[in-house]
Order: C-alpha cells, then structure tokens, then sequence
C-alpha cells in the first residue's frame, strides 16, 4: 500500500554535460490504468550516457531511466483483475508505447511502430512526478508490467532488463529472416557493455563453439566476467589491430570467416570492422548503433559479393522482456556471473554511477 504522505527522491537531467538534480516529489494515487512501482533496482543505459553526451537529444527537464524493476505498491483493482498483476508483486516496466494502428504493429512488429510512444516522456513537475526510471518510484502503465517469478532475484534479473530483451529481439529478427543460430560455429560478438555481455552469454547458451569477444580498451574485469559468461577468446583493439583480429577469426573458423558478427558496442567505427570478418553469406546484427557519431566508410561491394546480411534492430516488444524471464529462469546457473557484472549505487548517488560508468570502474551501474 502506497504511503500518500510520503514524498521520494528522483534525479532529474537538464541538460547534455550537466549534473543530475535530485529532487523530491510527492507520491500521489495512480490514475486508472496506471500503477505506482517502488524502486528495487534500475540501470543506467549507454542510451542515457548518449543522452549525457549530447548525442541524442530530449525535451529538459526529464527523468531518464527505462530498466526499472520495482515492487507494485498501488494499483486499481480492475486493471489488477484484467492484467494479473497485483499489489506486491515485482515487475520489469516495458518503455516502449506502440501505437498498435501502423503498419508494423498490425504486421506483428510493434517494437519498429512507427509512432512509437515511451513511459517516460512527462515532466517531473507533472504529476504523478516519476515519469522515468531514475527515481525511487515509478508511475507506468500496467500494459507495460511485466511480472518477475519469485524465484527470480530482481536486482541480478535488473542487470539485463534492457541488454537482454535488446539482445533476444535483435536474434528474432535474424530467425525472422530465416537463420539457425544454433547451427553457427564462430560468433563475434562487438563490445564488452551489458548488451555485449548478454549477447555472450546468450550464445554460449546456444552451445558456440567459438565466441569472439571484441572491445576497444583493454579492461581486465570485463574481460574476466566476459569469460565466465562463454567467451572463449577476448581482443581489444588496443592490442590487436582489426587486421589481426580478423587473422585469428580466419584460424579458427577454417578460413571462413565469422557466421555470425553482434554489434553491441555502439562505436561507428566498429561496422566496417564487423563486415569484414563476416564469412559468405554471414549474418551481421546491429542493435548497437544508438547515436549519431559521425559516417564510416564501408565497402558495399563485400555486402554484394559475400552476400551478407545486415540486420538493424533498435527497440523490444514485451514478449522479448517475457523471453529475457525465460532464459533467466532456464539458465539458473548463470545468475551469480550475471550478478557480479553490477555495481549498485542509491539515486542520490547517481552522478558518482555515471562517472564510474565513464572511467571504467563500473561494467553496470543499478540504482536500488
């Protein structure tokens, strides 16, 4: 039950470069179709580090944050009959907002709706305040709830909230396209944040033989908890030069080249690199390009005579959120490695998260 005479903390962003502001709100009681969540635990996203750069831009003031994972401490009794979801419960809150009118959310695809809407757009002077994922409660829409099972540990379920179902859709669409992932031999994976992460972790379920991770600085610890998630190798670029690495790939896969390359990184200077260790007729994922960074140079002519596929996958629908649980709760050996990739931090504390975001100190940063 939510204490109305209560107030909590959020920390609000004004602006690229600027340090976020904490402030306090009151709780008020969710509108119909809308329930109160308190904070368990919320990521901070290389999306919002992009927002702090300046490189993708908002309307000011704003409360950022879309991995949050929270107890249900208000929400009407109708919306708890129709959606099972009651008081008490833990959820993940889904941002995306499709329309359900365009063409790709009547075609099965409303994670790419073309009006796509998000949960936490509002202004934090508005009530009910907590619009966004950086705050000690959260407001959303109970359609955008999904449950968290009992028998899953929320802050270690928090750490991929977005990295995983980002991860699995970018793979749907691959399946889509008609690849069995299962059946591939080398996998490159781009990036050593959350997404890389889950994207190792995920293939290793599938059994790789070989899993190539790729980052551009060296980094021990990441490197370290790359391994215990399924990586069989780690490159940085500040060691091995692109040329080298795609040597070694080479080695392994027969002279082949890679099945199957997973941009996780977000460097644009990673997309050149991840094409040309792709094998004839290799599968190239990009979910990792979030921000605008400047152009690269690519040779289209290898797209053409290797015949490659370069697949684009930006956001997730909740049934990718539901198959993030799924894994979770298949792969329970796997939650003590997925636990030690976050460092926890309180929502007071955020601007020290960012900065060991920045600096390397931490791989995740949750706010609980």
């Amino acid at each position: 039950m939510i204490d109305l005479t209560k107030k909590a903390k959020a920390a609000v962003f004004t602006g690229a470069g600027k340090p976020f502001e904490i402030r306090e709100y009151p709780l008020t009681k969710p509108a119909e179709g809308m329930a109160a969540v308190k904070l368990t635990a919320s990521g901070i996203c290389g999306t919002d580090l992009h927002f702090m750069h300046g490189n993708l831009g908002t309307s000011v003031p704003v409360i950022l944050g879309h991995e949050f994972i929270g107890c249900v401490e208000a929400i009407n009794d109708a919306d708890a009959d129709e959606y099972g979801i009651h008081e008490g419960d833990t959820v993940i809150i889904d941002i995306a907002c499709p329309c359900g009118e365009c063409l790709l959310c009547h075609d099965g695809d409303d994670a790419n709706c073309v009006h796509l809407g998000v949960t936490n757009g509002g202004h934090p002077d508005t009530a009910p305040h907590f619009h966004g994922g950086f705050g000690e409660y959260n407001y959303a829409p109970v359609k955008n709830l999904v449950k968290v099972p009992s028998d899953l540990d929320a802050v270690t379920t928090a750490v991929f909230a977005c990295a995983g179902p980002t991860t699995l859709h970018a793979v749907s669409l691959g399946e889509k396209a008609g690849n069995d992932f299962s059946k591939a031999e080398t996998v490159v994976i781009q990036g050593l944040g959350p997404v890389g992460m889950f994207a190792v972790a995920y293939f290793a379920s599938l059994g790789i033989k070989n899993i190539v991770s790729v980052a551009g600085r060296t980094n021990p610890q990441r490197e370290k908890l790359a391994k215990a998630l399924g990586a069989t190798v780690c490159y940085t670029l500040d060691n091995v030069s692109a040329d080298e690495i795609k040597e070694k790939i080479m080695e392994m896969s027969n002279g082949l080249g890679a099945d199957v390359v997973f941009e996780g990184s977000g460097a644009h200077l990673a997309v050149p690199q991840g094409i040309d260790w792709l094998r004839n007729r290799g599968v190239y994922l990009i979910p990792g390009q979030y921000s605008s960074q400047g152009k690269v140079e690519i040779s289209p002519e290898r797209i053409t005579f290797a015949a490659l596929q370069l697949i684009g996958s930006s956001q997730y629908s909740l049934c990718d959120v539901a198959r993030y649980i799924d894994f979770l709760e298949t792969h329970p050996d796997i939650m003590p490695k997925i636990r030690a990739v976050a460092s926890t931090y309180s929502v007071s504390d955020i601007n020290k998260a960012f900065d060991d975001l920045e600096n390397g100190k931490a791989v995740k940063a949750l706010l609980v």
